[in-house]
């Protein structure tokens, strides 16, 4: 009796792990690009698929500051959109960078890092209706979840909608190695990948979304979340945070 029940012990153990599923990328984005990968490229069976680069890897072309603020903290370096780290000595003129295209319904896919305690994020459909660009368009979070020196709540750290919606099943790698992500948006529904992972979706104007951006620091934000239609927002945070494989596939 013993031996029987410690196998059927056994069974239900592993149906139970094999009942969990993350679901993983199958689609035809561009997987993030190693050290020694071509970058800032498009196969002809991507271009076949859809989709566009966003950045050439060599000049700000299709990109353009928020609200054409006068900035001096982006530079075109190696193939990469860098976000220099704000200095204490001299007046920073900080701007975040969008593409100068709107766009509606789409999968962006980026490769990105950030320094150690850095912070930044990618900001979508995004309006130049309010001061800054966070108050019309959510944001996917990009920081050190670990060194960060400050509080992070789960709906603030990596992958997450900032402060609304947190990333779960993500796999992250540190500060100073690149990360690929993923954002999906189509009429209402929005999904953060993260190396190949859904780490989240949720439906804007749900009854829940509503629920949650109440509770939120975005309560007090009346255009948040309401566009239809917006740009791509790379948001200068004060710290050094790099992109490149930017690419688009409009749905």
């Amino acid at each position: 009796m013993k031996k029987t029940l410690t196998l059927l012990s056994f069974a239900l153990l592993l149906f139970a792990c094999g009942s969990k599923k993350t679901e993983t990328d199958s689609s035809d984005a561009p997987a993030v690009a190693g050290e020694s990968a071509p970058a800032n490229q498009l196969t002809e069976q991507q271009k076949a698929d859809g989709w566009k680069l966003l950045f050439d890897g060599q000049t700000m072309t299709g990109w353009r500051n928020y609200k054409n603020k006068e900035n001096d903290s982006w530079e075109v370096v190696d193939g990469m959109l860098h976000c220099k780290k704000v200095n204490d000595s001299t007046e920073n003129k900080r701007a975040d960078l969008m593409t100068t295209d709107p766009y509606e319904n789409y999968e962006f896919a980026f490769d990105w890092k950030i320094a150690p305690q850095g912070n930044s994020g990618v900001i979508y459909r995004v309006t130049e209706e309010f001061d800054v660009p966070y108050a019309s368009g959510p944001e996917y979070q990009l920081i050190d979840d670990i060194g960060y020196p400050g509080e992070l709540k789960a709906p603030n750290k990596t992958g997450s909608n900032y402060d609304v919606h947190e990333a779960k099943n993500k796999t992250l790698n540190p500060p100073g190695e690149w990360n690929s992500s993923k954002i999906v948006v189509n009429v209402n529904h929005v999904e953060h990948w993260l190396n190949g992972v859904k780490v989240l979706e949720y439906e804007l104007g749900s009854p829940d979304w509503k629920k949650r951006v109440a509770g939120s620091k975005w309560k007090d934000f009346p255009g948040y979340g309401l566009a239809k239609t917006g740009y791509i927002d790379l948001q200068d945070h004060g710290s050094e945070a790099w992109f490149r494989n930017l690419y688009i596939k409009v749905l």
